[in-house]
């Protein structure tokens, strides 16, 4: 067995085994990371070997922590994504050179379709009647998105989001509220089978999902980095933040919006962001809390936009794709019973 796992924003981790009577054989860690001393290598393969093939990552990654000699020096990788990798060789897991991907930057929707499409097209990846997808997203009309398990009351002013202009709808990941005001943000959200994130940790699908871009912001002259769970970020502050929902037809949507030019005191006006929350941030403020890419990188959002989607062809070989009539179609019916419904938005009052 085969399996690879590229460590987010560090070196690439390549293990070979065999699986005999129940137990890993004949393991071989390869890759480009850095490891002082040169035998600990040994080490590592011995801790491995004889292992039960059924063992969890964080029991894999325990045995080659112990196994390790005093003062082991590993760069690029550690003991948890060597674990990886090998979970990953054992499901068959599927890399992104694997599928054949598309982009949709289609005309702009209003925010439930945006939501409804998120469902609907992550449902048909699942089902395998799309290929995995990345799509941009357009907006006409500002909204804030509240996570799927937030309070309503708790998150939003509704009556400061009125005044403003904002539409105030539920999506069906987890995280917190997004102030989206049309043409300050950038959305995109990407449609991948379960084989993609097979043998990671939740966690570690945020970062592996979240690796592409962070190489397109780099690209772009911004020190991007990934910040647990699910927050991109750079020296100068927050950039944006990551999402994820599975469903049960096999598809993960994995969605991120980034902030391109925030006003900072209307958010703070609209959303109702406690104290403990932007003391855990580190912040005093709230109008401090998002860094715009427009301060950062100087170009435009399509500029950026078009940046982004250059480096995901590189990356991937994705082509251009549209949404065909029929998911268009499901997304309306969705809108209709679901997201524009007062049980869906106020499903957490």
């Amino acid at each position: 067995m085969h399996g690879e796992y590229k460590v987010p924003g560090g070196k690439l981790v390549v293990v070979d085994l065999d699986v005999v009577d129940g137990v890993f054989a004949d393991f071989r860690l390869a890759g480009d990371f850095f490891l002082e001393p040169d035998e600990a290598i040994e080490d590592i393969n011995a801790a491995v070997n004889g292992l039960d093939a059924r063992s969890d990552a964080t029991t894999i990654a325990a045995a080659i922590q112990a196994a390790l000699p005093e003062g082991a020096q590993l760069l690029g990788f550690t003991p948890d994504s060597v674990a990886t990798a090998i979970r990953r060789s054992v499901t068959s897991a599927a890399d992104w050179r694997d599928f054949d991907w598309q982009i949709i930057h289609s005309q702009a929707v209003p925010p439930r379709t945006h939501l409804a499409l998120d469902e609907v097209l992550t449902s048909e990846v699942g089902l395998g009647h799309r290929g995995p997808t990345l799509r941009i997203w357009e907006w006409d009309e500002s909204a804030v998105v509240i996570g799927s398990f937030q309070s309503l009351k708790n998150e939003v002013d509704l009556d400061a989001a009125k005044a403003a202009g904002f539409d105030v709808v539920r999506r069906i990941s987890g995280g917190g509220a997004m102030l989206m005001a049309k043409g300050a943000i950038i959305t995109y959200s990407l449609y991948v089978p379960a084989e993609l994130v097979q043998g990671m940790t939740f966690a570690e699908s945020y970062a592996y999902l979240d690796d592409w871009v962070l190489t397109a912001l780099r690209e772009l002259g911004i020190e991007a980095v990934y910040k647990p769970l699910n927050d991109i970020t750079s020296p100068a502050g927050k950039i944006g933040g990551a999402a994820q929902k599975r469903l049960g037809s096999g598809g993960v949507l994995h969605h991120v919006t980034m902030s391109y030019d925030m006003d900072g005191d209307q958010m703070a006006r609209v959303l109702r962001i406690g104290r403990e929350k932007l003391s855990d941030k580190g912040t005093t403020s709230a109008a401090k809390r998002v860094d715009p890419l427009r301060s950062q990188t100087g170009r435009s959002r399509s500029e950026i936009i078009e940046a982004m989607k250059a480096t995901f062809v590189t990356l991937t070989g994705a082509v251009p794709g549209e949404i065909t009539p029929d998911e268009y179609a499901q997304a309306e019916t969705l809108v209709r019973e679901k997201f524009s419904t007062d049980a869906w938005l106020n499903r957490v009052p």
